[in-house]
């Protein structure tokens, strides 16, 4: 649930009131940021203020006035209606949420010792919260009142679709349960919580601390400059210089495997990559596997449901679990029989270039690109030059959204921020109007996890004649600058950045009138496509040209370049498609089990393989023990399929645009306001129907691939 923010004086009433404030509270409250209002421009979390030992006291603080405001809610004296109980529910918890923003970005991109300990403590809390929260009987009663009252209560749409969500939460979360079944739930989902912060603390573990150690300069051959650098100074902060020090975190890996013409080096890396977590030490995530499997199983039996599977499944878009995969096996049949024409065509050129050896899942990476710069003339190294990172941004996101929408990005470098490495912009429409706070936080840190996403600091509101805008940041692992050149994005990270942006865009955008139903806060299976929506920007020629300038001479990139990455966007679709059905299809067989025992994760992964025919040249894209969409919490538990689904609907809706222009702000404004603005106010296929005129089909993903 998302909050707004009360003032200073109302949020003392709140935090001190309950209890009896003494001198030590008062002292305690007055020096703690998250409780007061921040004064801060447009409320961004004051970083510089917030310490440590803050989190605590403030999460405690939250607690408890929320709980005062669920007290009120269920005995207030008035017949339950939407206000006293819907919008009341949805409105409650502002320090907690204050907190939560701060703790779980922080967690995830700056988890320092200190949030490590932290976590520890505060995660089972907030999980408790949560639980004491969706299973309260009284509060239950009120919403379920209004919820079969909403003829009666002249509810309309908007206010309906909103308990009708609340309403289905509290039900998914137990409300209907017995008092017994409920300690049952509650004990489950606090277990659950803390296996899955194991698992996500063993992952960052393994990958900072199993380095792969080169001492000869020979075997650097085919890396970049950059690539070599960052190991060299890894090296050197290890205490080891003269030597070069690779780690399997994102860009580092996906360089070598990439880039280094030494096989062994590759394989190093791929096989160190490939056993993260499973090596049988303290961080080997097999057992935090199995447990959270069976307690998710347990807890999809005890709210009715034959798996989890069937429970992750029921209240989304797809509804069915034979439907998602359904939608996965339209996809997977084309993509191995792509698979097959692909690895041919690399074992032809290793042949032919003196490799006395088959292709294994360690040379794909390689060979593509060798195959790619054979058919196309061209490398990851000749275009990296024309994508520094600045440009991109700049030139290249904000550009395309100035187009399209008419928006605006104005750096605020005198803002708040949890790291250094963060850039901070204010947001404003082509009327001049403050927009949302959005920030970037590109590079790697130890302290950083893998990956890339989006989330927030604060969401948008209207409530009581507040107006609140939201604060929205992308986070990523770029590859970062050298001390001879700047950051020089492959065509993946440009993707990348161009994905993350259309989530933030969903996020900034939104003018949905109530927390609970704002911006990002729609069906999984949804959630995907603008960001994927967004990456067709990133090789729109009138934008690519803007942002693609060489870093030394601003030269554009020449014609006949962009016409080769054009040409080259359906290039190992079979491969890319291969991975991610794979890893979607292997989520949902682990969330398929219907029974509660141990399993071998390698014999289960291969067998999966085996029923798939899955090519001995793909693998699945994460192996289970560092799978951390779907166990480091339930948000892509049995969903990862949805980046497929909703790359189907974005595929699908992109057409509107190639029909009828990709920067036309007509179709743009509708798209804004139909899809980006509309947040969960409506079904999802009822708003991509009214945006697109019809309903969506596989055809477009196919072709867009180069699979049909």
């Amino acid at each position: 649930m998302n909050k707004f923010l009360l003032s200073t004086l109302t949020l003392a009433c709140i935090a001190l009131g309950a209890s009896g404030a003494t001198k030590k509270n008062v002292k305690q409250q007055n020096s703690n940021p998250f409780l007061a209002a921040y004064t801060t421009k447009y409320e961004i979390p004051p970083f510089d203020k917030i310490r440590y030992e803050h989190y605590l006291p403030a999460l405690k603080a939250g607690i408890e006035q929320q709980n005062n405001q669920i007290a009120a809610i269920i005995n207030n004296p008035e017949a339950p209606n939407f206000e006293n109980t819907i919008l009341a529910l949805d409105n409650s918890g502002e320090i907690l949420n204050k907190v939560q923003w701060v703790f779980f970005a922080l967690v995830e991109s700056d988890n320092t010792p200190q949030m490590h300990e932290l976590a520890e403590e505060l995660t089972p809390m907030i999980t408790a919260q949560d639980n004491d929260v969706m299973m309260n009987a009284g509060l239950f009663e009120r919403i379920k009142a209004v919820h079969d009252a909403a003829d009666r209560l002249g509810l309309d749409n908007v206010q309906r679709r909103l308990t009708d969500k609340y309403y289905k939460r509290f039900v998914r979360n137990g409300a209907l349960l017995s008092p017994e079944l409920k300690d049952s739930l509650k004990a489950i989902n606090l277990r659950q919580a803390a296996i899955s912060l194991s698992f996500t603390n063993n992952v960052m573990n393994e990958i900072a601390n199993n380095v792969i150690w080169v001492n000869d300069a020979s075997q650097l051959a085919g890396l970049s400059q950059s690539t070599i650098d960052d190991a060299a100074k890894l090296a050197a902060d290890k205490g080891q210089p003269g030597k070069w020090a690779f780690t399997a975190s994102g860009a580092t890996r996906l360089a070598v495997l990439a880039s280094a013409d030494n096989r062994d080096l590759r394989r190093q890396m791929y096989e160190t990559y490939t056993n993260t977590a499973s090596r049988g030490n303290e961080y080997d995530n097999s057992k935090n596997i199995n447990e959270l499997i069976q307690l998710r199983q347990r807890k999809a039996q005890l709210l009715g449901y034959e798996t989890f599977a069937d429970y992750a499944v029921a209240p989304v878009m797809a509804g069915t679990v034979e439907r998602a995969e359904d939608l996965l096996m339209q996809l997977w049949k084309p993509a191995i029989a792509k698979v097959e024409e692909e690895v041919a065509d690399m074992q032809a050129y290793a042949n032919a270039h003196g490799g006395n050896f088959k292709i294994a899942p360690y040379d794909y990476y390689y060979y593509a690109e060798k195959v790619k710069a054979q058919k196309f003339n061209f490398s990851e190294d000749e275009v990296r030059p024309y994508f520094e990172i600045n440009n991109v941004v700049k030139n290249g996101i904000f550009y395309a959204a100035n187009q399209l929408f008419g928006l605006t990005f104005t750096e605020i470098k005198d803002a708040p921020k949890y790291n250094p490495q963060v850039t901070v912009y204010d947001v404003r429409d082509a009327n001049g109007k403050h927009v949302a706070v959005f920030m970037t936080d590109y590079f790697p840190r130890a302290s950083k996890a893998q990956g890339a996403w989006m989330s927030a600091f604060n969401s948008e509101y209207n409530y009581n004649g507040q107006s609140v805008r939201p604060i929205i940041f992308n986070v990523a692992s770029m590859t970062p600058p050298t001390k001879d050149t700047p950051s020089l994005l492959s065509l993946d990270e440009v993707e990348t950045v161009f994905h993350e942006f259309g989530h933030a865009l969903h996020g900034m955008l939104t003018t949905a009138p109530f927390h609970g139903l704002e911006g990002t806060n729609v069906d999984r299976d949804l959630v995907e496509m603008p960001s994927q929506l967004n990456e067709h920007w990133a090789y729109v020629p009138e934008v690519l040209k803007n942002y693609a300038r060489h870093y030394r001479t601003g030269e554009v990139i020449p014609q006949a370049l962009l016409n080769k990455i054009l040409e080259s966007r359906k290039f190992n679709q079979g491969f890319m498609t291969t991975e991610l059905v794979g890893a979607a299809l292997l989520d949902i067989e682990w969330h398929k089990l219907n029974w509660c025992k141990d399993v071998d994760i390698r014999a289960f992964e291969r067998s999966v393989a085996r029923r798939l025919h899955m090519p001995q040249e793909v693998q699945f894209r994460y192996r289970s023990p560092y799978f951390k969409h779907i166990f480091d919490n339930d948000q892509y538990s049995c969903g990862y399929y949805t980046y497929l689904w909703s790359q189907v609907l974005e595929a699908d809706a992109y057409q509107r645009f190639e029909q009828e222009g990709p920067m036309n702000r007509t179709v743009a404004d509708q798209y804004r306001r139909i899809i980006l603005e509309s947040g969960d106010t409506e079904d999802p296929m009822t708003l991509y129907k009214r945006f697109r005129g019809q309903e969506p089909n596989a055809d477009a993903l196919l072709r867009n691939r180069g699979l049909k």
